[in-house]
């Protein structure tokens, strides 16, 4: 049988165990571009690139912030993110005025995961075309979550999703030993390096193209935990924290071309 007779709905399986439906959707999100995540003990960070469809339209926005303690970054279609970052929200009220409390992060992912799942039991719905990384704090401490067209959704603790995000994932392998010890400086710094690698080369992190989301604990004086609220660097607000992540890879290069000079020198003498 052709492969397009099983791909007419999501809720048909091909012979192989297949719903085609649903791996399209997982290609709007390779489409998307990159967004990355990263956790420590105290912080979770996301990252975020983002694209402007021509030079006359702004930038879309890529990283939302959906409760004080609550946060999320997509890669595939916005419009579907906004949905479920709006359900997400609906949720979280309801979460304080029913319990008086933030609502749990897995629990708020364990909801959208299942709402993303019945999409692929209704003949009439279509899977999400969007991959999202959920970062927030709750009693429990710090956590990462990625989330799935299909529904899936499973704990990082680091992750990197959309167009060339294996770059990024390579450099999060490196380098998975020192996030859980990271400050929240460090953290953002690691990010945008493991963004900068998924760029093509002819391009450059900068204040418009590039979004940063930060949460986490911080303890006071007294011993006790507190919630740094999540909170979204966009912007100029970008500045200071790309001269400091790419300060070091400028001198790095700069001592690469002394030496290359130096090499020519003794050749030609």
């Amino acid at each position: 049988m052709f492969r397009n007779n099983y791909d007419n709905d999501a809720i048909t399986f091909s012979p192989q165990g297949r719903i085609f439906q649903i791996e399209y959707a997982s290609e709007a999100v390779k489409q998307g571009s990159a967004t990355v995540g990263l956790c420590s003990k105290t912080h979770v960070v996301l990252v975020a690139l983002k694209r402007n469809a021509e030079d006359l339209s702004s930038y879309q926005k890529k990283i939302i912030s959906v409760d004080t303690h609550l946060g999320l970054s997509l890669a595939g279609l916005a419009s579907d993110a906004r949905v479920l970052s709006n359900f997400m929200k609906r949720q979280a009220i309801a979460s304080k005025m029913t319990y008086d409390r933030p609502i749990p992060i897995e629990r708020i992912v364990e909801e959208i995961g299942d709402r993303a799942q019945s999409n692929t039991q209704n003949y009439s719905n279509r899977p999400y075309g969007v991959g999202l990384m959920v970062a927030g704090v709750d009693d429990t401490g710090p956590h990462l979550f990625e989330f799935q067209p299909s529904g899936m959704t499973q704990e990082m603790v680091a992750c990197a999703i959309g167009a060339r995000s294996q770059m990024a994932r390579t450099y999060l392998e490196r380098n998975l030993e020192s996030f859980a010890d990271c400050k929240r400086e460090e953290l953002v710094t690691h990010g945008l390096k493991a963004l900068k690698e998924s760029l093509n080369q002819d391009k450059e992190l900068t204040v418009e193209n590039a979004s940063v989301g930060v949460v986490g604990v911080a303890e006071t004086e007294s011993g006790k935990k507190k919630l740094e609220a999540f909170r979204l660097y966009d912007g100029e607000e970008m500045g200071p924290l790309l001269e400091r992540a790419l300060a070091g890879e400028g001198t790095k290069q700069e001592g690469e071309g002394e030496g290359d000079a130096q090499g020519e020198s003794m050749d030609t003498s």
